[in-house]
């Protein structure tokens, strides 16, 4: 057991690191790792059965953390795209795929299952790529994930159902099929049995969820001993994948309804932080393990059969995926990544071809046959995602519309105003608000042209177009302007606007949004005497009322905060100088906190109470 255990981990450290080197993302890594020591080439772990049994666990617990990210409002507010877009999606795919089915000649049992088995997505594979693509916060991420969430949600009347597809007369095999078919006398038992089943294993996960797995966190957390929470965090997994293994659920859907119904828990980030390093290893272990339970000699007997049923897959739900991307206005930038990563097959797949087998719709020819293209879709889905990133995006990026042109500005309507705010965002605004109600005009620069029309239904003159080409702070009135605010959200188009703006008018007074420290020492630089960090003001806010509620009398806490800002103001400026040399720049840092800590503790003396600075809340009857 130490020697596979060991050749498993050699060979997920070993071909990972090259397959993200060449781009490939670290799935497919796993997965050639896997059919590299697996029976089919080196032979060196001989069957993956027993492995991929504990592996599994990695999808089980890549789904609870899922869950754990769902809280219900959140499920409330996404209803229309996952009943919409996942729903849809789910559906048809799974009816064009069996309707091939039925055309072959298959009986509709057999085609339904298939196309369900076939239509699902992986998770696991999915969600990975979208966080090492990073377009998980794209809106073709955001749409992906929703399919992926209806997929997740409607395992539960699948599996309700799919007992109904059967003929009850399970085979020998179906016990063994992946260790996820009912226990005991469940496979041959009615549908309705079956069904009450899955419905009180559900109750009973609910039930615990709400009146005892909470109680239980609390009373852990007492204790103070965070490896005790940690495994309290793997009891709750194991736990509710053993009750729905038992009565012949899928342990990653129960997992997943029970972190659902702990996303609202107050533990909720602590469990995030136990469980996501044994997710990471386990399902890593668990591609290694698809990869090397790959029926070589089936794909070696049957490459017609595989490759035809590969290519429907493929062919269908990348059709259904491209139609639906362009009715739900995703852009072929946004479409074109989501229906490459949902092509791939569902790690629950091999969980249905299981419960196929024991329930007597699937016989093993006909089971191992979307095994096959499952696992192999599973390799080629990255290929083709590397083939799209290096010949397809870069096409669509230059085929992309011109933008729209800037508007022109007419310099009657702009030569009474003596500031210019470029970008008109969260902070433009308020200073575009604030002048506005002291009768001081301001010419508005803005590059999103959906919020340019926003704004001007707000009432407000506001003028598309890129504040950083000479030409429009020129039209803008730059040349008689006194003030110019650089309120622009994006600090390299900031710095790059600072520049022009100082050397073709030299003569404004530059107010710059900077958004933080790094950003601030480049506009030092740049001798940019007047700069606004964006987050220090609410900071010092919320430090002054965090001092308030520890007991700290009001004016303490506003003097508090006035100290620090002085004091921070101060630091920047003097460590601008030395951001060039890192090492003196830290230990100018570090020297500064400890002057500014010593200042606060020699005069942290209690000052004489003002009751002006604490008034009494607003349902005090004293008042007024």
């Amino acid at each position: 057991m130490l020697l596979q255990a060991f050749i498993y981990l050699a060979a997920a450290a070993l071909a990972v690191p090259v397959a993200r080197r060449l781009g490939l993302g670290s799935v497919l890594g796993y997965l050639l790792a896997g059919a590299l020591v697996g029976p089919a080439v080196l032979d060196l772990v001989g069957s993956a059965a027993a492995v991929k049994k504990f592996a599994e666990f990695g999808v089980v617990m890549l789904l609870f953390l899922v869950g754990l990210e769902l809280r219900l409002s959140r499920l409330w507010a996404m209803r229309a795209r996952l009943l919409g877009l996942g729903g849809l999606q789910v559906v048809l795919t799974s009816g064009l795929l069996a309707a091939l089915g039925v055309a072959e000649g298959l009986a509709w049992p057999v085609a339904t299952a298939g196309g369900v088995i076939l239509a699902l997505s992986s998770t696991a594979i999915i969600v990975q790529t979208l966080h090492e693509k990073r377009l998980m916060g794209t809106p073709g991420g955001q749409a992906t994930f929703s399919i992926l969430l209806f997929q997740a949600i409607a395992v539960i009347p699948i599996l309700a159902l799919w007992p109904l597809l059967g003929t009850g007369a399970a085979g020998p095999a179906g016990a063994e099929a992946g260790g996820q078919a009912a226990q005991g006398s469940g496979a041959t038992a009615p549908a309705w049995q079956v069904a009450l089943r899955y419905v009180a294993a559900l109750a009973v996960i609910i039930l615990a969820g709400r009146y005892l797995i909470r109680p239980m966190f609390r009373f852990i957390a007492r204790g103070g001993l965070r490896e005790l929470f940690t495994v309290a965090a793997l009891l709750v997994v194991v736990g509710i994948a053993a009750v729905t293994e038992w009565v012949g659920m899928s342990a990653a859907l129960g997992t997943f309804i029970g972190g659902v119904l702990l996303a609202d828990s107050e533990y909720r980030h602590e469990l995030v932080s136990d469980i996501e390093p044994f997710k990471g290893l386990l399902l890593g272990m668990f591609f290694i393990t698809v990869g090397a339970s790959l029926d070589f000699a089936l794909i070696e007997r049957e490459p017609e059969a595989i490759a035809a049923l590969l290519t429907a897959m493929v062919v269908v739900k990348s059709g259904v995926l491209l139609v639906f991307g362009r009715l739900f206005r995703l852009g072929w930038d946004q479409t074109l990544p989501l229906t490459l990563v949902l092509i791939v097959g569902d790690e629950f797949s091999f969980v249905l071809v299981a419960l196929s087998r024991a329930q007597g719709v699937l016989g093993a020819e006909q089971a191992a046959l979307p095994t096959a293209a499952v696992a192999r879709s599973m390799a080629l889905t990255p290929l083709l995602f590397l083939a799209h990133e290096k010949l397809v995006a870069p096409r669509l990026a230059r085929a992309r519309p011109p933008e729209r042109a800037a508007d022109e500005i007419d310099p009657a309507a702009v030569r009474e105003n003596a500031v210019i705010i470029a970008g008109f965002g969260r902070v433009g605004h308020v200073v575009g608000r604030m002048l506005r109600a002291q009768g001081r005009g301001a010419t508005v620069l803005d590059l999103d042209s959906d919020h340019v029309e926003l704004i001007r239904k707000l009432g407000f003159k506001v003028f598309y177009g890129d504040a950083t080409r000479l030409d429009l702070p020129h039209a803008a009135g730059a040349a008689h302007a006194r003030l110019f605010v650089v309120a622009i959200d994006q600090p390299e188009k900031s710095l790059e606007l600072v520049d022009t703006l100082q050397k073709e008018f030299p003569h404004l007074t530059l107010l710059v949004r900077a958004e933080g420290r790094i950003h601030a020492h480049e506009l030092q630089k740049r001798g940019v005497k007047y700069f606004y960090r964006e987050m220090l003001g609410s900071a010092l806010d919320l430090g002054a009322e965090a001092l308030r509620q520890l007991g700290h009398g009001a004016h303490e806490a506003h003097r508090a905060a006035r100290e620090f800002q002085r004091h921070d103001e101060a630091a920047i400026r003097a460590l601008a100088t030395h951001w060039e040399n890192k090492d003196v720049y830290f230990s100018e840092a570090r020297k500064s906190i400890e002057a500014f800590e010593k200042m606060f503790e020699a005069d942290r003396a209690p000052a004489p109470l003002d009751p002006a600075w604490n008034p009494a809340p607003p349902d005090d009857k004293s008042r007024g």
